[in-house]
């Protein structure tokens, strides 16, 4: 009879922290609404109903994103760029419809400072850390490790970070370094050759005006 009750109570306070815990451990889509920000491209913050939305601010990382389109213009997320950073790197071979030839990281953060996206000026390539930390849990398969709700257009593939002169494992001939480079699909950290042809999302240090 004692052994009965022993076994009941120890049965009683499992579910009793299980239950406990579960309502401490927030669920992946209220840590992902408490952590990014709709910005337009005006610096005006929206609700997380709210859009059209041009960035993104991640208040973990004090960080604020570039949004890709699907509209052509020059934050289209189907444009690729080799990485060149005005002195090191390749020029000129990734894949884009806003430059007379062929483009390169260097063009779109100069288009995107003169335009000053969601207010801003001070564009530029994250770091490896700052890509990195945007991998994210996602239980919906075969999407990308990222927060999709927010950062929509993300492909499947090569994003480079701003990262470089990093040792490739496998070069040819006189090609050693490359730049660092986040695939969100696969959740790899790897280096790439800087003329291969890769996606791009920008990020600036400011915080919009209106948090």
């Amino acid at each position: 009879m004692k052994i009965r009750i022993l076994i009941s109570f120890i049965i009683f306070l499992f579910i009793t922290a299980v239950l406990f815990a579960s309502k401490l451990t927030p669920k992946k889509n209220e840590v992902t609404n408490n952590r990014f920000i709709k910005v337009d491209r005006y610096g005006i913050t929206l609700t997380s109903w709210q859009g059209p939305w041009a960035c993104i601010f991640d208040q973990k990382q004090q960080l604020l994103w570039e949004v890709k389109t699907d509209n052509e213009s020059i934050h289209d997320g189907y444009w690729t760029y080799s990485w060149f950073n005005g002195v090191t790197g390749i020029e000129n071979s990734g894949d884009c419809y806003f430059e007379k030839e062929r483009c390169d990281t260097l063009d779109l953060i100069t288009k995107t400072n003169q335009e000053k996206l969601c207010g801003f000026t001070g564009w530029r390539l994250p770091t490896e850390a700052e890509l990195r930390n945007l991998i994210v849990e996602n239980d919906r398969p075969g999407e990308n490790k990222i927060a999709n709700d927010y950062f929509i257009q993300i492909k499947k593939g090569d994003y480079w970070s701003g990262t470089y002169s990093k040792p490739l494992k496998r070069f040819n001939g006189h090609i050693t370094q490359g730049a660092a480079a986040i695939d969100f699909s696969k959740q790899q950290q790897k280096v790439l050759p800087y003329q291969n042809a890769a996606f791009v999302i920008l990020v600036n240090s400011h915080v919009p005006k209106s948090l």
